[in-house]
């Protein structure tokens, strides 16, 4: 597992790194030629930007969900963002059972872990947990994180993300695609 952990992690900073350069994270043009060549493997690859978007927090997940709007319409931007963001958030509380509070630290502000850490001392984490994932304005990716260095089990933390992260993605895709299609009209 540990090794599989160290490719994964060495295998998303080498994407990330090359989607820096090309802009693919910052420009929904040039993930849309980025996605092209892929023809029908698109949505697969589409779903695996989206779960690197949650393991390395570095940009906002609205481009993202942005971006599957744009490239794949609501309805299928939004199951494909709900099965990248899904697998994504798995993987994060993989990689903090794993690794513990050192990975916390290392992607997150002192700001955001002293607002949230008080939460693992209290015995109503997983409360705590589960109503931040089904709300839409949340720090998903750091509580992910953070619950993997909880004593919450895979089947747990699994069920409230499945259970949790339709709601919120569904307001964020559907608003995104409503401002997007607002912006178009008012502007252009």
């Amino acid at each position: 597992m540990n090794v599989l952990t160290i490719f994964s992690i060495i295998g998303c900073i080498l994407f990330i790194i090359y989607g820096l350069r090309t802009g693919i994270f910052t420009s929904e043009v040039a993930l849309k030629e980025f996605l092209m060549p892929f023809g029908v493997w698109a949505p697969v690859v589409f779903i695996v930007f989206q779960a690197i978007q949650v393991v390395f927090p570095i940009l906002p997940g609205g481009i993202g969900l942005l971006g599957g709007v744009l490239l794949f319409g609501p309805v299928g931007g939004f199951i494909l963002n709900y099965i990248g963001i899904c697998l994504g958030s798995i993987a994060a509380f993989a990689i903090a059972k794993q690794c513990g509070h050192k990975v916390i630290q290392l992607f997150f502000s002192k700001k955001m872990q002293d607002k949230y850490m008080k939460w693992i001392a209290s015995k109503k984490f997983d409360t705590l947990f589960t109503i931040a994932i089904f709300a839409p304005v949340a720090p998903d990716d750091f509580l992910c994180y953070l619950a993997g260095t909880t004593k919450m089990t895979y089947l747990k933390f699994t069920s409230i993300i499945l259970l949790g992260k339709p709601l919120a993605i569904a307001i964020y895709t559907f608003g995104l695609d409503w401002s997007f299609n607002q912006f178009i009209e008012w502007f252009v």
